[in-house]
């Protein structure tokens, strides 16, 4: 199985926001949001594998700006990692300014995706090789808190997360 790397999955999504996807303040619903990285994260993980794929879990999703009603929204996802069977993706929210076209980081998320064939059995997925410095670093990061995640469910010992205990070190 050949390696890939992150450019070869980067998923673009770009939509706008409309009435009946906004809360009474006319932001857009942060479940909303969820869906479109979802669906972004979700090419992004069949692209990488050239498998089915299914959500494992949403490791982490920051809202940090609001996206108004009217607003260009951009979501870019790339896999940052692959391990056996799964995948870690990492997705950029975009918010295009309506005048100026500016484009200003709104929101980002990681979330975990599992390669599963026909009878929905995880089965392996390509390795990942990043090429930017942001890749590389992502790259890194995602072992770290996938130990982080095994240690927090009880299915690693702390000694056993090396790359945790590096950073203490």
């Amino acid at each position: 199985m050949q390696a890939k790397t992150p450019s070869q999955s980067k998923t673009i999504m770009t939509d706008m926001v409309l009435p009946s996807e906004t809360n009474p303040i006319n932001n857009l619903f942060g479940g909303e949001l969820l869906a479109r990285m979802d669906r972004a994260a979700s090419i992004a993980a069949r692209r990488h594998s050239r498998r089915i794929v299914v959500t494992a879990s949403v490791n982490h999703v920051a809202f940090n700006r609001a996206v108004p009603l009217g607003s260009v929204v951009t979501v870019e996802a790339k896999v940052s990692r692959a391990f056996k069977t799964s995948m870690e993706i990492f997705i950029d929210v975009w918010m295009e300014d309506r005048e100026s076209g500016a484009k200003t980081k709104a929101n980002e998320a990681i979330y975990t995706f599992v390669a599963v064939d026909e009878t929905g059995r995880p089965i392996a997925v390509p390795e990942v090789l990043p090429e930017s410095d942001l890749e590389k670093e992502r790259y890194d990061a995602a072992l770290r808190r996938k130990q982080l995640s095994l240690l927090l469910a009880g299915k690693i010992k702390p000694n056993e997360a090396v790359e945790l205990k590096a950073l203490f070190d």
